[in-house]
């Protein structure tokens, strides 16, 4: 399914607190927050210059973030960033006067941040990135799993000390137990989704993955044209939109949310026009996207910025995976979880629809931007769907 965004605020200015909040100082700022942070190192961005000739495109660039933080994940970059800076500004209201990121080690700041406890829903990438961030600084951490997120994806959460807590149903049911308990037990919550009355904390959630943008606007030869971003609840897609058009302005490019035809939580929203809760179906392979209900801030940021919705089924998924690990003539070889290549799957998606191709632009002058959102975060369900370990793909590729 495919549609362009004819939503009433298309094309509108972002409010001006989203402006604030993925704006290019806020986007420095997180930066700054990444080299007081061990294993960081800019991710890589790879040009698929044998797929993008045979796709008729003039480029294909990915941002890998399958080894971002150690964690395998963009998501990496926002849980673990809001849980340091709530506890910043935590120490700033006990001490009485400002506290920098180069403090973060510090005894007073980890004296403080032992008294706090930060909770999550989660799939499996956003826990880890908040159970590390409070790992680093001494906080607890409790992490609601919900029953489709594997026993692998668990243990990877656990290891970084976190309690963890199984609920019944889906993740939006997760979400909900979540909010209750630690409504309840007075524990601050990390989301990064938002409802009413929740907005500030997933913002700053979204504000950590500007980062990869500001990257990859360094590391691209040119401004792309298109960008093709899955979608969970919209929060990585409203962060990458949002700064483009802020830091692109009228030169932003041609933007595209993608999601799982079996949780289109943000397709339907933009063809109602409003916040849309899916039912639930048949799970769907693409687990890290399998959301119901959009993020509210997420949602008034791509009405705004985005410029077409559409799905991918669950064969472009799996067959995303194997073209990445399998690549065409000398492009590299990328190791791609279950969710990670969706964007990518959207465009060839629409270059085979000779209606979306032209509704999109899409031609011989298109340099296209898309992100691995993810690298292989459950190996055994990788090497099940691909035939191969992640380390055998990469040893292949690099042979």
């Amino acid at each position: 399914m495919f549609i362009l965004n004819s939503n009433a605020d298309y094309r509108h200015p972002l409010a001006s607190g989203d402006a604030e909040t993925l704006g290019l100082a806020a986007a420095e700022g997180v930066e700054r927050h990444l080299r007081y942070r061990e294993n960081h190192a800019e991710t890589p961005l790879i040009s698929l210059s044998s797929l993008a000739a045979a796709s008729g495109v003039a480029a294909i660039h990915v941002k890998d973030e399958g080894q971002r933080l150690g964690l395998g994940s963009f998501k990496a970059l926002g849980g673990a960033y809001a849980v340091i800076r709530l506890i910043l500004e935590e120490a700033e209201v006990r001490l009485g006067r400002p506290v920098d990121m180069a403090e973060l080690h510090s005894p007073v700041v980890k004296e403080i941040a032992e008294t706090m406890c930060f909770a999550c829903a989660t799939d499996g990438n956003h826990g880890r990135s908040v159970a590390q961030g409070a790992g680093l600084v001494g906080a607890r951490a409790a992490i609601f799993i919900h029953a489709g997120v594997s026993d692998e994806r668990v243990a990877a959460i656990a290891r970084f000390g976190a309690e963890m807590i199984r609920v019944a149903g889906s993740y939006d049911d997760s979400v909900k137990e979540a909010a209750r308990v630690a409504k309840e037990r007075g524990w601050t919550i990390v989301s990064d989704t938002s409802w009413p009355g929740y907005e500030r904390i997933p913002g700053l959630v979204m504000q950590g993955y500007t980062a990869l943008v500001c990257e990859a606007l360094r590391q691209l030869p040119a401004p792309p044209t298109h960008v093709f971003i899955q979608s969970g609840v919209g929060g990585i897609a409203a962060a990458i939109a949002g700064h483009l058009a802020i830091a692109l302005g009228d030169a932003r490019p041609v933007f595209t949310v993608v999601d799982p035809a079996r949780a289109a939580c943000l397709f339907e929203t933009a063809r109602a026009g409003h916040p849309v809760t899916v039912p639930h179906a048949e799970p769907t392979v693409m687990a890290m996207l399998e959301c119901y209900e959009p993020s509210l801030v997420a949602w008034r940021i791509l009405s705004r910025v985005a410029d077409a919705f559409m799905t991918v089924d669950e064969e472009h998924a799996i067959s995303i995976m194997r073209r990445l690990a399998n690549p065409l003539g000398g492009d590299p070889a990328i190791v791609s979880g279950e969710s990670g290549g969706v964007g990518l799957a959207g465009l060839l998606k629409a270059l085979a629809d000779p209606e979306a191709k032209a509704a999109l632009s899409l031609g011989p002058d298109s340099r296209i931007f898309v992100v691995n959102t993810e690298g292989a975060t459950d190996p055994g369900r990788y090497q099940e769907i691909v035939g191969r370990s992640p380390d055998e793909v990469l040893s292949r590729g690099a042979a």
